[in-house]
């Protein structure tokens, strides 16, 4: 069997029990979400979720059959590859001496990352770009102690203004 992504772009009511709906409607039907983000819209009765979601092509598009018969679901839009703009952000925090700092600053001067907290023994870098410049980033630092990692997911939009949602 052949997997497939999908990255869904939700507007959801925002009240309280939506996210709870949305992940349990996929934990129900035996489905994973590969990542999830979700975050307020400039009008603070909605928020947009972005689901990214793993499976052929029949679970991907029952997954969004069933997110579309949800009540708090406004509308759905599927991200496709040549029609979207989608970002991640991750934090990482090295363990680093004096000597390996230089380096590390290097490496995150390349990648345009920023340097968020310098402590000690340790430092954070903060990087937001697609899952394949994060990945790259996060190759070239295995040579060094990564102490701790947060990814917050994809998030993303659609290009243009064609379809936009005006509520």
């Amino acid at each position: 069997m052949y997997m497939k992504q999908r990255i869904l772009s939700l507007l959801v009511d925002n009240t309280s029990g939506v996210l709870s709906r949305v992940s349990g409607l996929f934990s129900r039907r035996g489905y994973n979400i590969d990542s999830l983000t979700v975050g307020v819209t400039a009008d603070p009765r909605y928020s947009r979720m972005t689901v990214v979601a793993s499976g052929d092509d029949q679970v991907l598009e029952q997954i969004t059959k069933q997110l579309s018969k949800l009540v708090d679901v406004i509308d759905i839009k599927v991200l496709k590859p040549e029609e979207r703009v989608t970002r991640e952000l991750i934090m990482v925090k090295i363990g680093a001496n004096a000597e390996e700092r230089q380096n590390i600053i290097s490496i995150a001067g390349i990648f345009r990352a920023k340097i968020v907290d310098v402590g000690v023994e340790s430092l954070i870098i903060e990087l937001t770009g697609a899952k394949s410049k994060l990945d790259a980033f996060l190759k070239l630092l295995e040579d060094y102690e990564i102490l701790e990692l947060a990814r917050t997911g994809i998030t993303g939009l659609s290009r243009g203004k064609e379809d936009v949602r005006y509520l």
